[in-house]
């Protein structure tokens, strides 16, 4: 049970750092950039993998109620605290804060739509993957299901919150994408 608490709290996270971007060297001269939602969200891959030992319908359930309350929270800060939030951090100079805190205001509705189908999809299919390979080692099925799993999530999540927002140029968008994989693998 512990693990689907710490895989909900760092979906939350996740999806609350997910405008919070640092530059990142896969290589020298590489520059691609990496949401500090990524660190996080790395936690998740190894807490959900943790829930298989309770079966593929707990799985499904702590998967759902992570979608819920991540709508849940990124509604309430487009709706009732993200703009006072935005004008604290200003005020305090945290303006790199401030910046991702009023994309977020702003566009959460693309980073939950984008979160809510990249968790459902991305989770699914890493869940079945997992169980398809039950006759391998723990690790084998991670390595396995991960493999899947962590491009699909990274595409997905990337294209759905930031293509077409204006956020970044498409070349910046490919760095993202391409950081996102890298770090969480």
């Amino acid at each position: 049970m512990l693990a689907a608490i710490f895989y909900i709290a760092a979906v939350l996270l996740a999806n609350l750092t997910a405008t919070l971007f640092l530059p990142f060297e896969v290589a020298p001269g590489t520059g691609v950039l990496v949401s500090v939602g990524t660190l996080v969200f790395g936690l998740t891959f190894m807490q959900r993998d943790r829930l298989h030992s309770r079966g593929r319908r707990f799985v499904y359930s702590v998967i759902a109620l992570a979608a819920v309350l991540n709508f849940a929270m990124l509604f309430s800060i487009s709706a009732f605290w993200g703009a006072p939030l935005v004008r604290l951090l200003e005020e305090l100079n945290w303006n790199w804060l401030a910046e991702g805190a009023a994309m977020l205001t702003e566009n959460g509705w693309r980073v939950f739509i984008a979160s809510f189908l990249a968790i459902v999809v991305a989770e699914s299919a890493d869940t079945e993957v997992f169980q398809y390979y039950r006759q391998y080692s723990w690790w084998g099925r991670v390595m396995r299901s991960n493999a899947v799993s962590i491009p699909i999530d990274s595409i997905l999540f990337n294209l759905i919150a930031f293509a077409g927002s204006g956020f970044f140029p498409p070349v910046v968008l490919a760095k993202v994408i391409l950081g996102e994989i890298v770090t969480k693998f």
